[in-house]
């Protein structure tokens, strides 16, 4: 058994698309060793770093985020249990966060679209002569807490 992976054995092993491997590596996110025929090799442990990336993003990390997290790991060797609990010890806060976001919008689905508005007949109930006007654009309920209006 090889050390190194092809960018297609990378892929099945992560469920990850060989374009999103080639878009991480260009990202510096992930990185390979070239052949003398100029293919990809991936070192085992960058199966773990796109199992962090996959995860980092469901948590809602941007790219540029998920690379700062990425430079405090080893990238030569596999992270260890210790590594992998102290990166995500500061993302409790923004998954509380994004729940407390997703039970807003699940909430909010039967009455209002956030306000933005789409005249729904409950509208004049919710939001009386468009007063959550004056707290700017977009569907201000569903991207931020409800607040009282008026």
């Amino acid at each position: 058994m090889s050390d190194l992976l092809t960018i297609g054995e990378l892929a099945r092993r992560t469920g990850v698309a060989t374009s999103a491997l080639r878009f991480y590596e260009e990202r510096d996110l992930i990185r390979s060793e070239r052949t003398s025929a100029g293919h990809r090799r991936f070192a085992r442990p960058m199966i773990r770093r796109v199992a962090f990336i996959v995860f980092a993003q469901r948590v809602g990390l941007n790219l540029e985020e998920i690379g700062q997290e990425l430079a405090k790991l080893p990238t030569d060797s596999v992270p260890s249990r210790n590594d992998w609990s102290k990166l995500s010890q500061t993302w409790r806060s923004r998954i509380d966060e994004r729940i407390g976001e997703l039970e807003r919008l699940r909430d909010g689905l039967a009455e209002c679209i956030g306000c933005g508005c789409l005249s729904l007949d409950r509208c004049r109930y919710a939001n009386p002569g468009d007063r959550a006007a004056a707290y700017g654009p977009g569907p201000l309920f569903w991207i931020r807490p409800r607040r009282p209006v008026g």
